[in-house]
């Protein structure tokens, strides 16, 4: 009860309006480091445990005692979406507090924004790219506008830990607080970090304080989970077996379900109906396939279409208006999403989730399942896994469901080791330095080389990056007119980079396509990358449309809605998936006891391809012979060092080893022909492993491996250094190679 009579009148009577019978163990930690340290604090707990409470109660408590001059509270939130949402809900703490709550990002009105910049005050809500927007533009509002920010909160802070957003997250923090002469303490707010270490040092980074992160002790977890596997035709897995666990009931596709129906979806279609479901795709275009298949089943049916949609490229109102209808608990809608629904957005009384196939992390998982068990009710998710039947001729390795391996190692990896991936702070960020150099001057305006070195250079996330190799940055700039050397050897913004910088897209560091946007007479549908010439159909919203004209000069596609099913492109990639997932799955083959939460047929599939793994050898021998020459390498290594051994393979070893032909299944198998024997294979990988080795020698010839959204406005070297040395796993994949000298006699 201390803590409780510590708080601010308000904030009990808060706690007494909503029916509280205690503070959560979180809530009490975090306001004793706050309270009583002056520590920067890592807050992780799971989803729905009252975070965001608990570090704006003793926040917002400190406020009403000592009103800052400033705004006092910078929130960042990775969605515009997580915004308006805790926008709301601040609002509704703070109904009886005179601390404004303002937020801040594309959607928000001008007039919202200038009364914060005539008067700035209480806390602000903002996204990272809004904030770097802030910074470029309104440049000489910073100091009045943070001249007592005290506390910099940064909510779903893991989701922000494995790229160059974090790092100009960190960068952009770091900008503000030096132009307002300020060091606010920092919060980190995530239901998923692997590494507390490592997370409370990339948060304290700079700061010359220390991050407390209190031990909440965990209590049993109580999860409803099913996973189930369906072929996309034919006789199903489980058909001839009589075992299987009935955790959730279990029906096959409806019998009055369309002709050729797909099973995996008919099963979603008849375990959401009366019920608010989420359904998780991992890539836009099965978004939309998956929204289609459901409506077409309702129509089929001749039942009202209950079915929703949200993803990235969908337009604001489509996304909105999935959002208010999940709130509603009135309403018994499921809607089908990407990772856009998989952070902290409160919508509602959700009472199942289902993940079609297998997310590439544990923590995606972890976030997608939190999205359930909200007010007093266990998470509960259904896996669908769905497969092609293998074609009579299929190799041995192509049998192997993968995605249902992945699957149940994500959930025993966690289950077993609590592990969820760790962030991956080693990267040599140069498409992020080139970024931060042309706001920096473009918010500056001239500096000298030595200047902008200075401001630049001595951020964070830069201590990997060395002063040569800034300078053959800058060189490379000045040569391609991004940056322009004045008559006095200052440096300005050039023309090239004014082209880049005066764009609303420069704010964000992750990647964008060129994208169309759709329209349908004056409603605004969503964009799309390639959009297909006028006659051809588009899937996007959930629905099929015929294109009536294609204006490329504007960027604009005209359409009518139309029956039917066409597959949506949008230009997704595949994840990244850690060693630790590939090592469990390899187990999961290996091992022979079942998994509670399987049902019928994922059962019957799994010891299928236990049977198939044995027969093979799988478990105890990494090389198998498919025949002839032809061979089957089996690494068990996550996406970058499977990718770093194809290369080792084809760039150190393929000579020696006669290699031929290899076609690699990312990340889970190679194939390749050879003239070497078995033994020969793994002493000429072992001696090469243990060789002297450059990682620029695993850049092939010529390439340069863009992956980041302005590598191409930098120095070809420091984009093939930054691959070879930031992005590769060579030291994973040694690893592996050291471990099968056994196989050596």
């Amino acid at each position: 009860m201390d803590t409780f009579d510590r708080f601010a009148p308000f904030i009990r009577d808060f706690i007494y309006r909503n029916g509280w019978q205690s503070l959560r163990a979180i809530q009490v930690a975090a306001a004793d480091v706050i309270f009583n340290t002056d520590d920067n604090l890592l807050l992780s707990a799971s989803t729905a445990s009252g975070k965001t409470e608990a570090a704006f109660f003793p926040i917002l408590t400190l406020f009403s005692e000592d009103p800052p001059k400033s705004v006092g509270a910078l929130y960042i939130g990775p969605l515009k979406a997580l915004i308006n949402d805790q926008f709301l809900r601040l609002n509704d703490l703070l109904e009886e507090a005179e601390i404004p709550v303002w937020h801040w990002h594309g959607d928000v009105s001008s007039s919202h924004k200038n009364k914060l910049l005539k008067s700035p005050s209480g806390i602000l809500q903002i996204t990272p790219e809004s904030l770097e927007a802030l910074l470029m533009h309104k440049h000489a509002y910073i100091p009045k506008l943070f001249s007592d920010l005290r506390f910099i909160i940064i909510d779903e802070v893991h989701s922000l830990m494995r790229g160059d957003r974090g790092g100009q997250t960190l960068c952009l923090i770091e900008r503000l607080s030096r132009l307002a002469n300020v060091s606010p303490r920092r919060i980190g707010l995530s239901a998923t970090i692997g590494d507390l270490t490592q997370a409370g040092d990339f948060l304290s980074a700079g700061t010359g304080r220390r991050t407390a992160i209190p031990r909440i002790e965990l209590k049993g977890i109580r999860w409803r989970l099913s996973m189930e596997h369906f072929f996309n035709h034919g006789e199903q897995a489980g058909a001839q077996s009589g075992s299987g666990t009935a955790l959730a009931p279990l029906d096959e596709a409806s019998d009055s379900a369309p002709e050729n129906a797909d099973p995996g979806i008919g099963y979603i279609f008849d375990h959401t109906a009366d019920r608010k479901c989420l359904v998780f795709c991992n890539s836009r275009e099965e978004c939309e396939a998956v929204t289609t298949t459901l409506r077409s089943y309702a129509e089929y049916k001749h039942e009202p279409d209950r079915f929703l949609i949200h993803h990235g490229n969908l337009s604001a109102s489509f996304r909105e208006t999935a959002e208010d209808a999940m709130k509603d608990d009135e309403r018994m809608m499921t809607t089908v999403t990407t990772a856009t629904l998989e952070l902290g957005i409160d919508i509602g009384r959700l009472e199942r989730a289902f993940q079609i196939d297998a997310p590439f992390t544990v923590s995606s998982f972890l976030q997608r399942m939190g999205r359930t068990g909200r007010r007093g009710m266990p998470p509960e998710m259904w896996f669908v896994i769905r497969e092609e039947p293998a074609e009579p001729r299929s190799t041995m390795p192509e049998t192997i469901p993968w995605m249902l391996i992945q699957a149940i190692a994500l959930v025993q990896l966690y289950l077993e080791e609590r592990y969820v991936e760790p962030p991956k702070l080693d990267r040599l960020p140069y498409s992020l330095l080139y970024h931060q150099t042309m706001c920096t001057l473009a918010s500056s305006g001239e500096l000298t080389p030595a200047q902008l070195a200075s401001r630049v250079l001595s951020l964070s996330c830069f201590n990997r990056i060395s002063l040569d190799d800034y300078r053959t940055l800058l060189r490379h700039l000045i040569e391609s007119d991004h940056i322009e050397r004045t008559e006095s050897g200052g440096l300005i913004v050039g023309l090239a980079g004014e082209r880049q910088v005066n764009s609303f897209r420069f704010y964000a560091v992750f990647q964008e396509n060129v994208e169309y946007t759709v329209r349908s007479e004056s409603e605004e549908l969503g964009t799309v990358v390639m959009p297909p010439p006028a006659g051809e159909r588009l899937a996007i919203a959930g629905h099929v449309w015929l294109v009536e004209e294609v204006d490329h000069k504007r960027r604009l596609v005209y359409c009518t809605q139309i029956k039917g099913k066409v597959p949506a492109y949008f230009g997704d990639c595949p994840g990244d998936i850690n060693t630790r997932v590939l090592e469990r799955m390899q187990l999961v083959l290996s091992e022979t006891k079942g998994y509670p939460y399987l049902m019928k047929n994922a059962e019957a599939r799994l010891l299928e391809a236990r049977r198939t793994a044995l027969n093979a050898g799988i478990q105890d021998q990494p090389l198998i012979c498919l025949g002839g020459d032809t061979y089957c390498l089996f690494p068990w290594l996550g996406s970058y060092a499977f990718l770093a051994l194809e290369r080792f393979l084809k760039l150190r070893c393929a000579k020696q080893l006669g290699l031929k032909g290899l076609d690699s299944s990312r990340p889970y198998f190679i194939n390749f022909r050879m003239t070497a024997s078995r033994e020969e294979f793994f002493r000429v990988l072992t001696e090469q492993a243990e060789a002297e080795l450059d990682p620029m020698e695993l850049v092939y010839p010529g390439e340069v491996p863009v992956f980041e959204k302005y590598d191409e406005f930098i120095p070809v070297e420091l984009v093939r250094k930054g691959f070879a040395e930031g992005i590769l796993g060579i030291d994973e994949m040694k690893k592996r190679i050291r471990g099968w000298t056994r196989f050596v006699n």
